[in-house]
């Protein structure tokens, strides 16, 4: 029977493969930035947030540029051995790129650099997969949430994610005590549901310094340890550098900020 000519599959994305040209161009723009900047970071992202990325990264515009994206990427820009590194010990922070973690080059002291990443951390409800910051548990009887009585209207959302509950005369009453989450164990989708009802907030976004590499004298001086981190990491690349597609941000000029497209 012949094929038929009506049903053909129309592909409403259409992206450009990414070419060797496109991939020396980003390689150069790194290495640009080692060469504009006297020093570089490597930090480990824990339960990434846009949105507060974006207002840090407008904040130290003038003086420091944000790199994240394809972990691959950024270490063939830098060099991933003495032989190919870019400068003397850059190959040292290549070794540092592995799971949610980026680059950031400054102008700024070593004490106003460690001070923006210490004091900075925003509090937001845990997504699907984040390891639970502590119990929370649910006693028997009528429920009440952070504003008081648990409005009537909510009953079949608590019911959908997975809490025994009834409406008795336009009161919400849960049937039996109720373990929402345990401290340690990763969150399901209905967990993460509940804690966000509850108003119960247990990510923190927040930043640690792996490293640092300094022009002056090319030196390299790690920072802490690489604990295999925490949190849902969301937004950055994996351990093999193929993370989540990144955007150029605010542009490709010296002053500004900017995350790498993931892919080698």
């Amino acid at each position: 029977m012949p094929k038929s000519k009506r049903n053909k599959v129309v592909h409403l994305s259409k992206t450009k493969k990414k070419d060797r040209e496109w991939k020396e161009g980003i390689i150069t723009q790194v290495r640009n930035a080692v060469d504009n900047y006297p020093h570089v970071y490597v930090f480990k992202f824990h339960n990434m947030r846009n949105e507060k990325f974006k207002e840090l990264r407008d904040e130290l515009k003038d003086s420091s540029r944000f790199v994240m994206g394809s972990n691959k990427m950024l270490q063939v820009a830098l060099g991933k051995t003495p032989a190919d590194e870019y400068r003397t010990n850059l190959h040292l922070l290549s070794e540092r790129l592995r799971g949610h973690v980026g680059l950031f080059f400054t102008t700024l002291p070593r004490e106003e650099v460690a001070a923006v990443f210490s004091e900075f951390g925003h509090e937001d409800y845990a997504r699907a997969g984040t390891a639970a910051a502590h119990d929370f548990k649910l006693t028997a009887g009528p429920l009440s949430g952070p504003h008081g009585p648990m409005a009537h209207t909510l009953e079949p959302q608590l019911r959908k994610h997975g809490l025994p509950t009834r409406l008795n005369k336009g009161v919400v009453e849960l049937l039996a005590d109720h373990t929402v989450c345990r401290e340690g164990k990763a969150l399901d989708p209905n967990q993460a549901a509940l804690l966000r009802v509850f108003e119960v907030k247990m990510a923190t976004f927040r930043f640690t310094l792996l490293a640092a590499w300094s022009a002056d004298g090319d030196e390299y001086e790690s920072l802490a340890d690489d604990d295999g981190g925490d949190g849902d990491g969301s937004g950055g690349g994996g351990d093999s550098g193929e993370g989540d597609e990144g955007m150029f941000g605010g542009g490709l000029d010296a002053t500004a900020g900017m995350e790498l497209p993931a892919g080698l």
